[in-house]
């Protein structure tokens, strides 16, 4: 291997090494999130229960969830698109607030940043790792999604998200 090439895997092993927050600080961040995620869930019980029961999780994790793969639309489309899809969600603001963040540190926040580059799902599947969720399951998390904007807001909002979360 070329010298290049070893010290850019060393580079990027380090970055995957885990940050490790003070026992105090990573209390705080986890009853916050998980506020707000309870929170997120009581504002859609009709979308977080399904989404729930389709990913076999918490309501908290799939609140979180949510608001992972609706923060990765709102990054990618124009605001007045995303604003007729929040509009079709209720308590949208509370879901996108549930998500964890994505841009930390760690394995899954180190890949995300590298594939973050090449677009995809990357944020979301390391938003799923963070909340302790097989990040294959995005791939089921969508079509419930997809599916519940369909209905409260109608099939051109419905495909505009299926199209933007491919």
């Amino acid at each position: 291997m070329g010298r290049q090439v070893c010290l850019g895997i060393a580079c990027v092993a380090l970055l995957a090494l885990p940050s490790r927050p003070s026992k105090v600080g990573a209390a705080e961040l986890q009853s916050e999130g998980a506020a707000e995620a309870s929170s997120a869930a009581k504002a859609n019980p009709e979308l977080i229960g399904a989404l729930s029961k389709e990913l076999g999780s918490s309501p908290e994790q799939a609140a979180g969830a949510a608001g992972a793969l609706f923060g990765v639309a709102k990054s990618r489309l124009k605001n007045d698109e995303f604003d007729q899809i929040g509009q079709a969600v209720p308590g949208m603001d509370l879901l996108l607030k549930a998500a964890p963040s994505t841009g930390g540190g760690g394995a899954a926040g180190a890949l995300s940043q590298i594939a973050g580059a090449a677009g995809g799902l990357a944020p979301a599947l390391s938003a799923f790792s963070k909340l302790g969720l097989k990040p294959e399951l995005v791939a089921k998390a969508v079509p419930v999604l997809t599916a519940f904007v369909t209905k409260s807001g109608g099939a051109n909002l419905g495909s505009l998200l299926a199209n933007v979360l491919k």
